[in-house]
């Protein structure tokens, strides 16, 4: 699993830096974002959708976000 971890930065850079990753991840495979801009609870999950992607797991620790996302075929 390719873990991205966006803390620290503001959207839309966690969305693209999630992006990046899926292009480079096979089909089926998870990649999960770390984040800490509350906007990317909005972002993320539309972005996943409109890629065609699956949204496995949110996770809320903190102040924390973890999304799994699954690639798509």
């Amino acid at each position: 699993m390719t873990v991205v971890d966006a803390r620290g930065h503001r959207c839309p850079t966690p969305t693209l830096r999630l992006r990046r990753a899926l292009a480079k991840a096979g089909t089926g495979e998870v990649v999960e974002l770390i984040a800490d801009d509350p906007l990317a609870r909005i972002d993320v999950p539309h972005f996943v959708r409109e890629g065609g992607h699956e949204l496995v797991e949110i996770a809320d620790q903190l102040g924390v976000i973890r999304f799994k996302v699954k690639k798509g075929g």
